[in-house]
């Protein structure tokens, strides 16, 4: 029996496929950013001090120095782990350069980075308070820009812009203005601030109060008795001006205009003049010049005066009862475009006219049995828009997440709908112990077999499972059975459609994308965007923050990253060299965007989840981005499934190699504390293979005579595989819907190989009810609540302390809990020893092999309390005799401790 130990080192590939470091969430940060510091570091040992007596003083900081500088280093993260690569940490250094460029240059067209990524607040279909609606769109390579819809018969010039006309500027956004229609009979408002609140607060303003009466009422609570003397009298203070300076019969021409003495003598003439004037509650001010040039006036006032005109409050709670509620708005007009109305956006190119979807639309039936796609306004009356009734919850310590696809969440073969996942899948999952779930599929695609990778309109949930506040009550209702809402956000690549998507969506080829082979993906025919392009950048950050203010979402994980962060689409071979990661083939671009993309996520929204899935696993990808990584909270170990699926359809099971198991399941240890793990994910399925439990059982189902072999070992296998990835990895763990009770069956989409049929495009809850699947659901629960009772995710990695080849036993400590695994197909042991450090009785609280979870009960009751004896092994103190039944695995706590 041998033991393995597990050093601190790089792993590289192909377990893993480069360089992984720990990582610890720093606070939130001010949204702005440093410009232009100088940032002096090594990548490859901390610089030394100097002898006391040749430091030097201290030079002052540059001007442009700022406190938020401290600590940032852009090869931190190589320096703290002792890295030296000088190609790697140069481009470090240039990307870091580029970052402070490009945000130099953001800040020559925004306020700050929160402006940035808000550009849905003014782009797409806005509701206006002086009733109209306004509507904005990018589109620098058109010469006309129109809005078409039922609305306005589709005609292409009734609301129009004209370039160097209304409403298009130099850097190519289009201006179009949608008046609300009078009704018939009724007449423009006199006033022009006159405005008319169609959204919020449903009756406020319908008071029947006339203007004359608001503003009579204002002044009359504003100006104390006798302060609007002159407003009202606007001649009088001329005129007593005049009369006091030249009496009552002055002069009335030039040639009868004395000399006139200097303005102080005039002061100080008048003063005494009136030194026994009774008190008045009129302005004290007093005003003279000193006979200076460029001296026009001094006033002289007194200081409770001052205080007391600054008090004052103006009476601005009257200039709201001038905003006319949603009764006057429906009585006076009709909206200028309705809500459900069907449009598109009309521009006239170099090439020819052509219509497009709008980018920012919110709502999109894309093109369904051949007919073209639209979008759809959505602005229903604020009696019927959906309200938030729930908060976002805590973010956990540790991620359980439930992944699902909503299409396919029902029994039905169709399409399911928000609301059938609301009201049937939710409560199964709150059931199973899960704290998240995270969503695939959701954001508006054209095609349904594609899954809904291939994006076509970003800012829209998918009209096929229902309307945009059915999403809304989703999200709702998850929080409120405190679950966390993750979206899997593909910014990675776009459909290549046109009418729906943003290929060439203004006529150009350079509008979102690269043009040339660089914009489009060498494998999916999908487009490349170009991610260098502030406006571009504009669209993909406001489209993440769009997804947290307006749908309440509550992390994403970021699709493929892979794809965009090299030019080969990440379709080459990776040795683990870190030249491969800095090389003429690595988007730098890219790499700005995504740490552009942390940022300000973490900032505006301090609890956001960020999970990165690469297939390369790009150095620092959890690390801050203030030490040179981009910034992610976790990201995704695609090798361990790749893993599990390559043992159980090409390795026979006494061929499996307990090392490999440890070593993919570990990953790069320095890091795996931000390590997202899963067994089975729906790629296994989606992407033409089959789900573990359909490699498991094939065929096998229940008989006359108990379960079969196959079955036994299938379940066996199923529930092992599930217990070691969960607690040896990682703070977070993803199982894909239906794999917690071992769906038996793949997932195909409809599509023309399988002459469009749903038969496998929906979820077999049925099995829930009884067998084999009811019993690998309860243990899957039991599973999850394990970790809710001794938080196992969230404690520090495992001491992992046997691992035999020979035998095939794996065991290590987590916490106060020993994992014990026999993975040997055919050999049991009676007495089998593993190490432990601490003395005492260990209590069983989870066993494979249970009846309850589909076992056969082989372990006694008697069995389920065992005390350690005092002898070394496996390094430790003192050790455990166990019975370890082939195939089984069991999880023992430390319930009382023996002093020696």
């Amino acid at each position: 029996m041998t033991s393995l130990s597990l050093p601190s080192k790089i792993f590289l590939y192909p377990n893993s496929l480069s360089i992984q470091f720990p990582s610890q969430r720093k606070p939130p940060q001010r949204l702005t950013f440093p410009r232009n510091i100088k940032i002096i570091c090594s990548a490859t040992e901390q610089p030394q001090p100097r002898p006391q007596q040749q430091q030097q003083p201290k030079k002052k900081k540059k001007k442009n120095e700022t406190e938020s500088e401290k600590g940032v280093d852009p090869v931190g993260f190589l320096t703290k782990h002792g890295i030296s690569h000088k190609a790697f940490a140069i481009f470090l250094r240039e990307r870091h350069k580029a970052l402070k460029d490009l945000k130099d240059e953001i800040f020559n067209r925004h306020i700050n980075l929160r402006d940035m990524a808000s550009g849905f607040e003014i782009l797409g279909m806005h509701r206006h308070f002086e009733h109209r609606v306004d509507y904005m769109e990018w589109a620098p390579g058109a010469r006309y820009c129109a809005l078409i819809g039922d609305f306005n018969g589709w005609s292409p010039t009734e609301n129009a812009a004209r370039e160097g006309f209304f409403g298009h500027d130099d850097f190519g956004y289009w201006f179009i203005i949608l008046e609300d229609k009078l009704r018939e009979g009724e007449k423009p408002d006199e006033l022009y601030f006159q405005q008319y609140n169609y959204v919020d607060d449903y009756d406020k303003g319908d008071s029947g109060v006339s203007i004359d009466e608001i503003f009579k009422k204002s002044n009359d609570d504003y100006w104390e008795p006798g302060e609007d003397r002159f407003v009202n009298n606007r001649f009088e203070v001329p005129a007593k001006l005049y009369e006091q300076l030249f009496g009552p019969n002055g002069p009335q021409t030039l040639e009868e205009l004395e000399e006139i003495p200097d303005p102080e003598t005039r002061y100080k003439a008048w003063k005494e003049q009136h030194k026994n004037d009774p008190p008045s509650n009129l302005p004290p001010y007093d005003v003279i010049d000193q006979g200076k040039e460029y001296d026009i006036f001094n006033v002289v006032s007194s200081p409770e005066w001052v205080k007391k005109v600054f008090a004052k409050k103006p009476p601005l709670e009257y200039w709201l009862e001038t905003r006319k509620g949603r009764k006057a708005w429906l009585k006076k007009y009709t909206p200028g475009i309705p809500h459900g109305s069907k449009y598109r956006v009309y521009f006239n190119t170099p090439s020819g006219p052509l219509e497009r979807v709008p980018a920012w639309a919110t709502y999109v039936q894309p093109d369904i049995d051949g007919k073209q796609g639209f979008a759809v306004h959505w602005e229903p009356p604020p009696e019927s828009a959906y309200k938030w009734k729930n908060t976002h919850p805590k973010v956990p310590k540790s991620l359980r997440i439930y992944e699902c696809h909503v299409g396919i969440s029902g029994s039905e073969p169709k399409v399911s709908s928000f609301n059938d996942f609301t009201e049937k899948v939710l409560p199964h999952v709150k059931e199973a112990g899960y704290n998240a779930i995270q969503l695939f599929g959701v954001v508006e695609h054209k095609d349904y077999f594609t899954v809904g990778y291939r994006v076509t309109n970003f800012y829209a949930v998918s009209s096929r499972y229902g309307t945009p506040d059915d999403f809304k009550r989703l999200v709702d209702e998850a929080h409120g059975l405190g679950l966390l809402v993750l979206l899997d956000i593909v910014h990675s690549y776009s459909a290549a459609d046109e009418m729906v998507g943003l290929s060439l969506f203004d006529g150009s080829n350079d509008c979102y994308f690269h043009t040339g082979k660089r914009g489009h993906h060498k494998y999916w025919g999908t487009r490349m965007f170009k991610y260098g392009d502030p406006d571009v950048l504009h669209f993909l950050l406001s489209n993440l923050n769009w997804w947290v203010v307006e749908y309440q979402i509550d992390g994403f994980q970021f699709h493929s990253l892979s794809s965009m962060m090299y030019t080969h689409n990440g379709f080459a071979s990776f040795t683990g060299d870190l030249e491969e990661y800095c090389n003429q083939y690595v988007d730098r671009d890219a790499l700005l965007y995504l740490i552009l993309a942390n940022e300000i996520l973490h900032v505006l929204h301090p609890n956001i989840v960020t999970i990165a899935e690469d297939a390369t696993f790009y150095p620092g990808l959890c690390e801050p981005t203030s030490q040179g990584g981009l910034g992610f909270d976790y990201y995704v170990n695609l090798s361990v499934s790749e893993m599990w699926t390559s043992f159980l359809e090409n390795v026979p099971d006494h061929e499996w190699s307990m090392s490999k198991i440890v070593s993919t399941l570990m990953g790069n240890k320095q890091h795996a504390d931000k390590m997202l793990m899963y067994a089975e994910n729906h790629n296994q399925s989606i992407s033409g293979g089959k789900s573990f439990a359909e490699i498991l059982f094939g065929e096998s189902r229940e008989d006359s005579q108990g379960l079969k072999q196959s079955l036994l070992r299938g379940c066996s296998l199923h529930k092992m595989i599930k217990l070691i990835t969960f607690t040896i990895g990682g703070r977070a763990y993803m199982n894909f819907m239906g794999n917690e009770f071992a769906h038996p069956e793949r997932v195909e989409f409809p599509m023309a190989s399988n002459k469009f049929s749903f038969q496998l495009a929906k979820r077999r809850w049925d099995l829930l009810e009884k067998g084999v699947h009811r019993d690998l659901f309860s243990f899957d629960k039991d599973l999850m609540k394990l970790d809710e009772n001794e938080r196992i995710l969230s404690r520090g990695l495992p001491n992992i302390h046997h691992i035999n080849d020979t035998t095939m036993v794996i065991s290590y400590m987590r916490g106060p809990l020993l994992f014990i695994f026999n993975f040997h197909p055919t050999d049991s042991y009676e007495q089998y020893n593993v190490g432990v450090e601490e003395a005492g009785e260990y209590q069983v609280v989870l066993n494979t092999d249970e009846t309850k979870f589909g076992g056969q009960g082989l372990i006694e009751d008697n069995q389920y309390l065992r005390r350690t004896i005092s002898r070394r092994v496996d390094g430790l103190r003192n050790c455990l005799e166990l019975c370890l039944p082939s195939r089984t695995a069991q999880v023992y706590k430390l319930s009382r401790i023996l002093r020696i």
